[in-house]
């Protein structure tokens, strides 16, 4: 669908995001209408450059909304059905596109139907819903990837395909105007084609993009009939690249990245709810702009993780609450941020993106390679672009154009800062080129 060819997301955890509690229990059953302050926060995206507001999980949950207890209820943390609908219609009004969190593989331990099949046995008719699995001479259900609190689904089993289609169009038909598939990469992807046929019938403009770690993103995207994976390739090499001063890492996964942007626009991010933020994972502050660079440059679908504009730090962590740092409250008002530097940095980068579209689907070519430099050149829009990125303490000289935006210092035409970052204009196309 056109639409997707000039998104940029804005992508928010709501529960972290409005300072929910941690668990449905401890909100002792009463709705709080926060879903109200993110739409507050309508007017920061669109400033900020972005047309699309992707949600993580917003339903019925026992704790971080991935152990998922009823997809056709709006957590009462957030609110409820009319706090969406406002959120969905101010979007609307302000031109933002929504994408859900859709938790498919697996559903939380008070799912209605895994509490039928536990009271029933494993050779109910409820039970075929589930996985099971034999442990120590018991029948019990098989979880996802050892998390006792998320039980995987039967993909398989009609009923499961029947209800996932109804849950996304029941969404779609309020507002919502795509989906991102939770642990798509867990799920056999002949799944994702029959469960979307009711949805695209019904919403032919709807995009779909499922969450692959690792696995081979064409095939599964060939198979399953979605429209785009999470390129995770991608936002590895570029950390690490940069970290590691190699940028032929880089221009490995790149030509990798070409290949997927030829059958498909991948979801492209340099951090999420579920990774260290940028900000402390690149180890030079002055090198966390050339990661923004090259996410603008490169053809996909750019997201932002909320607070990776404003230079939020936070780090992952493997154990219990491990995820509180990079999922904090945002905020109850502007004044209290203090990364301006950053959020300016990135509206001049997605205004480039904006004055030359064609960048979503360039074909983007490795021009120049170098332990600490890296030079890519695209054609687009009638217009030969170049970004170049130092990480030496030496200043370049490169060739010289119009500055569409630089890092400090790096302004002239032609000369390139040490530790700095350019992208500039070489001139028209001809009928030579």
């Amino acid at each position: 669908m056109a639409w997707i060819e000039h998104a940029i997301w804005w992508h928010v955890y709501p529960l972290g995001f409005t300072g929910a509690e941690h668990t449905l229990r401890e909100a002792g059953g009463s709705v709080r209408h926060r879903l109200a302050d993110l739409t507050g926060w309508l007017d920061y995206l669109v400033d900020l450059g972005c047309n699309g507001l992707a949600l993580g999980p917003v339903f019925l949950s026992s704790s971080h909304g991935y152990d998922t207890v009823d997809h056709y209820t709006i957590d009462p943390r957030l609110g409820d059905d009319g706090d969406f609908d406002r959120l969905v219609e101010e979007a609307h009004a302000r031109g933002i596109k929504i994408l859900l969190d859709g938790v498919f593989n697996h559903v939380g331990r008070d799912f209605s139907m895994l509490q039928r099949a536990m009271a029933n046995g494993p050779d109910s008719d409820a039970a075929a819903w589930f996985r099971w699995e034999d442990v120590d001479g018991e029948r019990r259900p098989v979880t996802f990837e050892g998390h006792e609190g998320l039980v995987a689904l039967n993909h398989d089993h009609p009923a499961v395909v029947e209800y996932v289609g109804d849950v996304m169009t029941h969404w779609l038909d309020r507002g919502a105007d795509g989906w991102r598939l939770d642990a798509a990469y867990a799920v056999p992807p002949r799944f994702w084609e029959a469960a979307l046929a009711a949805p695209r019938r019904a919403h032919p403009q709807l995009w779909a993009v499922g969450e692959m770690i690792h696995g081979d993103y064409v095939d599964y995207v060939n198979v399953s009939g979605l429209d785009s994976v999470t390129q995770y390739e991608l936002w590895k090499a570029i950390w690490s690249s940069i970290n590691d001063v190699n940028f032929f890492e880089l221009g490995h996964a790149l030509g990798r990245h070409a290949e997927f942007c030829r059958r498909f626009l991948p979801l492209t991010f340099l951090g999420n709810h579920d990774v260290t933020r940028l900000a402390s994972r690149i180890e030079r502050p002055e090198h966390r702009d050339h990661a923004q660079a090259l996410l603008f440059f490169l053809p996909g679908v750019p997201s932002i993780y909320y607070g990776d504009e404003q230079s939020f730090a936070g780090v992952k962590e493997e154990r219990l609450g491990g995820d509180d740092e990079i999922r904090p409250p945002f905020p109850p008002s502007g004044e209290a941020l203090h990364g301006w530097d950053t959020y300016h940095r990135i509206q001049e980068l997605i205004s480039v993106r904006r004055r030359h579209p064609g960048l979503q689907t360039a074909d983007v070519e490795v021009v120049t390679v170098e332990n600490a430099f890296l030079e890519l050149g695209t054609t687009v829009d009638g217009a030969r672009l170049r970004l170049s990125l130092n990480l030496a303490e030496e200043p370049r000289d490169i060739p010289a154009g119009q500055v569409l935006a630089a890092s400090d210092g790096s302004r002239t035409p032609g000369a390139l800062a040490g530790h700095g970052w350019q992208i500039a204009v070489l001139g028209p196309t001809s009928s030579t080129d």
